[in-house]
Order: structure tokens, then sequence, then C-alpha cells
């Protein structure tokens, strides 16, 4: 599929890379200490349950208009703004702790404004993610990102984030802190101009742009139905994780500790699915892995409705991760390819809206649909919806229009020494044919 998917990758994106996975790790450390602090604080299980209501809210409400920002500003230098007001803000929750003088609110004021700068800062790393890559290496830069923010919050921030916390209930939100401050600082290493040229000059409302941007979005059948796709898969997919500790532990027989094997089987899928991933697309081709991906989300439901086999589950979940891995990079790197430039923050966050909503949906419906009618029913509802989804949408990724994705016309790259930008030459804007040799 792609002649560089081996190449090297400039130092421009090995900083990038480096901010976003100790991003991660900072905000893995974050996601876990959170949810111990302020059941520290209070026994309501209200105000617990709260505390994600609050982390999620953000994405409904900013992720629209965020994106408008990054399509207006220099995407580089936002993010190190939003990183240094991150910085200040954790480093003020973690002296409120270490003092204790921490409340629920300062932690729920917190957890909004993190998650609103998170918004901000993925939108605007992922619209910068061309500037930095030639199209024929996208694949393999976003397996990397993947890979990097797995390994950082997948596996390290989990057991670490405890660990520090018992420590001292301060010291992980202090030390999230400083990885933003190493975030900005990596970010500030990259020379060029990140700002987008926009396609018409003169003043444009937030409403006028969010428009284009939606009307752009909706008016492109390829990224359309993947947009779609995200959010009605993750309303069935968070209705089955919201769940899977009470099936592990009712259906499987297993404990905390089975539990979180499960989880790290799904970890360590995703890892080894970053780590391949643009090998893999390659020798498949890009409509292989996403028609593949999809009978992977069928098979997932179909393990989790009927399986009591604690192996066949891990090994499911393992695939599945494989399966997400491979998914968000050619997600990432169609979006990336085939949206204009100006136009990236706010496709981009309009996919993060969908996949947030969704999210939302799900983990309501979950609850709502094991309570009415026992704990198998959102599976087998999922089973369901993605056997739908997978036939109605299965010509939609045909060969022939991947590969004029992968065709498409050459991205602009900023110069490395921070001078104007310049394109891609047209040898690796015009890679080989995505389906790959053997696609059919």
């Amino acid at each position: 599929m792609t002649r560089g998917a081996g190449a090297r990758l400039d130092g421009r994106f090995g900083r990038l890379w480096a901010a976003a996975t100790t991003s991660a790790l900072g905000s893995g450390l974050s996601t876990v200490a959170a949810p111990l602090l302020v059941a520290s604080l209070t026994e309501d299980p209200v105000v617990v349950s709260g505390a994600f209501a609050v982390a999620w809210l953000p994405w409904l409400l900013f992720a629209l208009p965020g994106g408008v920002l990054v399509d207006r500003v220099d995407r580089r230098r936002l993010m190190i703004v939003v990183d240094w007001l991150r910085v200040g803000a954790l480093a003020f929750l973690g002296l409120s702790v270490v003092t204790d003088l921490v409340t629920v609110t300062l932690l729920y004021t917190v957890l909004f404004l993190l998650n609103t700068g998170e918004i901000v800062v993925r939108s605007a790393s992922q619209a910068m993610v061309p500037a930095v890559v030639p199209r024929d290496r996208l694949e393999r830069a976003n397996g990397w990102l993947s890979g990097g923010t797995t390994v950082a919050q997948g596996m390290i921030a989990g057991p670490l984030g405890g660990l520090l916390f018992v420590l001292a209930a301060g010291v992980p939100f202090l030390a999230n802190a400083a990885t933003y401050a190493v975030s900005a600082v990596l970010l500030a290493g990259i020379a060029g101009t990140y700002r987008p040229q926009p396609a018409t000059t003169g003043a444009r409302s937030v409403r006028t742009d969010l428009v284009e941007g939606l009307r752009w979005l909706a008016g492109h059948r390829l990224l359309r139905t993947m947009a779609v796709l995200i959010g009605l898969l993750n309303v069935t997919l968070t209705a089955a994780f919201a769940l899977l500790v009470l099936l592990a532990r009712d259906r499987l027989g297993l404990g905390s500790v089975g539990y979180g094997v499960l989880l790290t089987c799904m970890a360590v899928g995703s890892l080894a699915g970053a780590l391949v991933g643009d090998r893999l697309i390659a020798a498949v081709g890009a409509t292989w892995t996403i028609r593949v991906g999809l009978l992977t989300e069928v098979a997932l439901h179909l393990t989790l409705a009927v399986s009591s086999d604690a192996y066949v589950v891990g090994g499911a979940l393992a695939l599945f991760g494989v399966h997400g891995a491979l998914w968000g990079i050619v997600a990432s790197s169609l979006r990336q390819r085939l949206t204009p430039p100006e136009l990236l923050g706010r496709v981009g966050s309009a996919n993060l809206f969908v996949a947030a909503g969704g999210n939302c949906v799900g983990a309501l419906l979950g609850g709502a649909l094991a309570a009415r009618f026992g704990l198998t029913a959102p599976y087998w509802v999922g089973f369901v919806v993605a056997v739908l989804v997978t036939a109605s949408t299965w010509r939609v990724f045909d060969r022939a229009t991947v590969a004029r994705a992968y065709a498409g016309p050459p991205v602009h790259v900023a110069a490395k020494d921070g001078g104007p930008a310049g394109t891609v030459p047209e040898s690796a804007a015009r890679p080989h044919d995505p389906a790959g040799p053997n696609d059919r």
C-alpha cells in the first residue's frame, strides 16, 4: 500500500509523538487517581459517578466549537498554550490535595477543564500530523501514535497511578502536571508554522465555520459512513464494556485480578496492532482491514453473549484490541488524506463528538438493557446491530473507493526549517494501490 511504510519518520514527528505519549501517560495517571480521590472525599455513589459525567460533558459541549478553534489558529501554538493551562490547573489541584484543602467541587472543576483542553489538543494533534508526515507514511505515523498511547495510558498509567496515589493522593496530579509541561516543551521544539490557510477571507462566525465542516463531512460518503459507524458501534460497545466487570464475575467466575487480566488482553492486542499496523494494512489493504474489523465487532459481541470460558473471552478481547488499533490507523489516515487542511480540525472534532455521544448513550443503554432483560441482553443487541451495520456498509468500503482516497491530491507539508510550506513530492503523494495485490 505504501512504499514508505517502513521508512524513518523525521524529528518533527518524533517530538509530536513524544509529546502525545507523555501527555497520555499523565492523563492516565489522573484518570486512575480522580475516582480514588472522590471516593476518599465522599461515600455518596451519585457524587462518585458524577466525576465520570463531568469528565464526559466537555466532549459533548465543546468538541464541535473546539474544531473551529483548531482551524483558525496555529495548531502547535494552541497545543502549547492548552498544555500550560492544564499544568496550572493540575498543580493547583495537586497542592490542594497535599494541603488537605481539596473539595469535590474543585475536583469536578479541574476535571472539566482538563477534558475541555484534551478535546482541543487531540483535534489539533490529529490535524497537525499531515503537516509533519508525508502521505505515504501516515499509517506508520498513526500506528506509532496509537502504540505510544496504548503503552503509556493503557499499560503503565494504571498501576503507576494507583501506586502514586497510595504514596500520596496529590502525587498523581502533580506528576500529570509535569507530563503536560514536558509535552509543551517538546511541542515548542517543532519548527514551522501550522496555521491552516482558510478557503475564504473575511470575518466568519463560529456557526458558519462549524456548519461548513459538518456540511463537508456529511457530503463525503466514505468519511460520513465511518463517522456514523463509530457512533453506532460505540453505543453497543460501551454498553458491553460497562457491564464487563459483572460478566467477568457472574459468568466467567473471575475476581478483580481476572477482570484486570481481561483488560490487559485487549491492551496487548491493541499494542500488537499498533506495532504491525502499517505493514499489515499494506499487506491486506485498507478495504479488507475495515471489513474484517467489522466482522471482528460481530464476533466479539457474539462471544460475550454466549461464552462462559474466560480464555475464549480473553482471546476475543485480544483480537478486538488488534482490530481497534488497525481501525484507528485506517480511519485517521483516511481522514487526514481526504480532508482539506483548513477543515481538519472541524472534521476531526465532529468525529470526536459522534464518538463521545455514542459512548454516553451506550453507558446508559447497557445498564437499562441488563436491568430489564438480563446480563447478556446488551451483548445480543450489540451482535444484531454489528451484523446490520456490517451488511449495510460492506459495499461502501469497496476497493476502488478506498484506492481513490489513497491516490488523491498531495497534502501541504510544513517546511522543516520553519519557512513556507511546500507540498509532498508527487512520488510520495501517490502511493501504491492500498487494496494490495491480493485483495480480490
